[in-house]
């Protein structure tokens, strides 16, 4: 099975990428390295470069493998830009990249490819949750423009499945995290440019290069008044992608929330790190930054019913431990 991961040398996609070669899949890696690392990339997956808003190019490589005898079966797709307060900011980038350039690869894929499309979404697309754990059909009002880049893009693929036939999966997630650890140890862990998330932000005051992590708020209702988030594990994620995959070949669309269920707080997240890290990391707290709500924890249910989805890295202490592992290697 042939399969197009646009995005697909970045953190998630390129974890999805190793994991579907390793089950006999024909992985093809498509992405312009505005954010992602061919250099982390097994050598033997082919690699594409180029812009997803390139319809003309997308459609040469899905015609060409057909002239191969070899055509894409379906398209997994991650590219997008995934930082929710630069979308505040330039809102038109976020429009332009996360949803324009799908609809150029939804064309390409109607006029030379497969029918068939996973979507990385995202749990943005609720905005401020009215219950929580959050279930799939909760009320959907973005809060920023990078949810409300890629509920547009869950529009579309719910009127090209109803009028165009399109098979489709959207998978709506919070924090990713931690490191996967395959058949050659950890060689792929979480960073960005500039980095935002709160894991990455930890190890680096545990590696010396930042002297403490900043809370923002602490009098949130919460048992310890810092924010609660939901964090699963990259390779949990990606083999919910396989399965949504595998889903595909009986639904013509599914849709399912992936999480551990329960979320962590600020500050269970930090004295996880000091555990695992031995280093003290001191803290700084700061105010309240408007606009975050004070638990956002997705119910996976639905995902562990119907797809048989059963996250192995339940425990914080375990992402953590991952990711450690490969923050040391990256900066050693």
């Amino acid at each position: 099975m042939k399969i197009l991961i646009t995005g697909g040398a970045g953190y998630i996609g390129g974890t999805v990428a190793v994991l579907l070669a390793e089950s006999k899949y024909s992985p093809v890696v498509f992405d312009n390295l505005s954010h992602g690392r061919r250099d982390l990339l097994p050598p033997e997956i082919p690699f594409i470069q180029g812009e997803l808003e390139d319809r003309a190019l997308l459609e040469k490589i899905f015609r060409e493998a057909k002239k191969q005898g070899e055509p894409f079966d379906a398209v997994l797709h991650f590219a997008a830009l995934i930082e929710a307060g630069e979308s505040m900011i330039r809102p038109e980038i976020f429009f332009r990249n996360n949803t324009a350039a799908t609809l150029s690869l939804l064309e390409a894929m109607f006029a030379e490819g497969p029918r068939k499309i996973v979507f990385s979404s995202t749990a943005a697309v609720y905005g401020e949750p009215e219950a929580v754990p959050i279930p799939e059909d909760a009320r959907l009002k973005p809060t920023n423009v990078y949810g409300e880049s890629k509920l547009l893009v869950e529009h579309m693929l719910r009127w090209f499945n109803q009028i165009h036939g399109l098979r489709y999966a959207s998978l709506r997630y919070f924090n990713v995290a931690g490191a996967p650890e395959g058949r050659n140890g950890i060689t792929r862990g979480e960073a960005h440019q500039p980095e935002s998330h709160l894991i990455p932000l930890i190890l680096d005051v545990a590696l010396g290069r930042r002297q403490s992590i900043r809370i923002y708020g602490e009098d949130y209702p919460t048992p310890d008044g810092t924010c609660i988030r939901d964090y699963i594990h990259v390779s949990d994620l990606a083999d919910a992608h396989l399965l949504a995959l595998k889903a595909l070949e009986t639904s013509d669309r599914v849709l399912y929330n992936l999480g551990n269920g329960k979320g962590f707080s600020v500050r269970e997240v930090i004295e996880s790190a000091r555990r695992i890290t031995g280093h003290p990391i001191p803290a700084e707290v700061h105010p309240r930054r408007p606009g975050d709500p004070a638990v956002l924890v997705a119910s996976s249910d639905k995902a562990i019913r119907e797809m048989g989805w059963s996250p192995r890295y339940t425990q914080l202490d375990d992402i953590m431990r991952t990711a450690w592992t490969w923050h040391q290697k990256r900066y050693r």
